[in-house]
């Protein structure tokens, strides 16, 4: 078990997180036809934008109830009110997903209660289902944001069943999405579960919506991702599959909403973790063998690792990220020898930062990352684009992972899950290391250190 600390300081120089209330606003883009809403001021919702379309380099229909000093005061349910009318009237929405901001948590206003009075009253408004999620920005990241939508979704969404139903569909599952998956991994998990012959439902589906797309049509809303239909189907499903341990909450949910069994896959990198999530295909697909391409991708994979644990083991990682993601990466290269030296994560309301191969991890940003980094001799770096200064600084190799990559392109397209994606990923990180210019310094070999005087001149050749 790691140790989780806290640094002792009153403030955040370089932060590692994002707010929650972002992630609230990627799980909505998840959801066909949608339009996520800020409840708080216009400012909030300006950098939450211009994070995502840095990131995904795309069009991103992110709106505000904008909160002014009155109604901040007075109660922003009229500004609720007025942002679901114009935005109906401008986009015609099939879903609005409400995110709270630290502007109006601060306040303690009561949203569900406003909302509930609203919709009761406004008849006109009962065509667009709207979700609602307490994600202060001071409280936990962008995981924990994603995670409360996912939730609000679900209890808001997803009908309850009689406890006698037997409309279940044997052959459909749940595939729960963590906010550390990007739409790549997403479309390689479902890739995975369809060649089992099983038929995924997937919650929240930005593989649809964010994957990087040109469409005929700009609507102002997510274009792509999970149907409405296909949300109220998922209580017909056999099984719910939830990866992420920020997941398990939503898949309990389900559990007890339609008496659904779930289980929870912490990680989908890495050898054994794979082979996990496969052995449960097989059972609920019911299949005596692997389909032939999984088992030709988990021999490649397995050949990956032979030839990169030469270039692995013994390297010193630090590594960045919310917990979701640092588990699943840190976890995959200490099963090759690597030795997490460094994790600074961003919440402690996932659990699973305590099952991190390290012996501590930090709770906090990008200063912690930098200085412990250095203090441990890590050779590589793990983190979001933000980390480059301290790459930089430090003259170590950086490689992007988690929210946001906004100084490369194709952010969407990387895939470090499943076996496919696990063998990219490795290969990734020994080709970092292969890449850094080595010089055999003579205390390598045990001689005395070379003066400075000399070390550069040239040795004598005989002829």
């Amino acid at each position: 078990m790691a140790r989780i600390t806290h640094p002792k300081r009153a403030l955040s120089t370089n932060p590692l997180k994002s707010s929650a209330p972002l992630g609230a606003a990627m799980a909505y883009l998840g959801i066909d036809g949608a339009v996520p809403l800020f409840h708080g001021s216009q400012g909030c919702t300006a950098f939450a934008m211009v994070h995502l379309v840095r990131h995904f380099k795309e069009a991103v229909p992110l709106q505000t109830t904008a909160m002014n000093e009155v109604s901040t005061i007075l109660g922003g349910a009229d500004q609720i009110e007025e942002a679901i009318e114009n935005l109906r009237k401008k986009s015609a929405p099939k879903f609005i997903g409400i995110a709270s901001t630290a502007l109006t948590e601060t306040r303690g206003e009561d949203v569900p209660g406003e909302l509930k009075e609203i919709i009761g009253r406004r008849k006109d408004f009962a065509d667009t289902r709207i979700v609602y999620a307490s994600t202060p920005d001071f409280s936990g990241g962008l995981e924990d944001g994603w995670a409360r939508a996912v939730e609000a979704i679900v209890d808001t969404l997803l009908p309850r069943v009689d406890p006698v139903f037997t409309g279940t569909n044997p052959r459909q599952v749940n595939l729960l999405c963590g906010a550390h998956l990007t739409p790549a991994e997403i479309e390689e998990l479902v890739r995975i579960i369809r060649a089992f012959g099983l038929t995924p439902i997937v919650l929240p589906d930005i593989s649809q919506s964010l994957d990087g797309h040109v469409s005929d049509n700009w609507s102002g809303t997510s274009l792509g991702g999970t149907t409405q239909p296909e949300i109220e189907t998922m209580v017909e499903s056999a099984f719910t599959l939830a990866i992420g341990e920020s997941m398990r909450k939503s898949a309990t949910l389900i559990e007890e909403r339609a008496m659904i069994p779930s289980r929870v896959f912490q990680s989908v990198t890495g050898l054994k973790p794979v082979d996990a999530f496969i052995r449960t295909l097989m059972g609920l697909s019911g299949v005596q063998d692997v389909p032939p391409s999984i088992k030709r991708d988990r021999s490649r994979l397995i050949d990956a690792a032979l030839d990169a644990h030469f270039h692995i083991g013994g390297t010193k990682v630090a590594i960045g990220a919310d917990p979701d993601l640092l588990f699943g990466l840190s976890n995959c290269l200490a099963g090759l020898g690597a030795e997490i030296v460094t994790a600074v994560t961003t919440t402690t309301a996932n659990p699973i930062a305590e099952r991190v191969p390290a012996e501590e991890v930090l709770v906090g940003d990008l200063g912690d990352f930098e200085r412990k980094a250095s203090e441990t001799g890590a050779a590589v770096l793990i983190t979001h684009a933000h980390g480059r200064h301290a790459a930089a600084r430090l003259h170590l190799p950086l490689l992007r992972a988690g929210f946001p990559i906004f100084d490369r392109l194709g952010a969407q397209d990387i895939c470090r899950v499943g076996y496919r994606g696990t063998r990219a990923f490795l290969y990734e990180f020994a080709n970092i290391i292969q890449s850094q210019h080595h010089r055999a310094r003579a205390e390598d070999f045990g001689a005395a250190p070379v003066s400075e005087e000399f070390e550069h001149v040239p040795s004598a050749t005989t002829h």
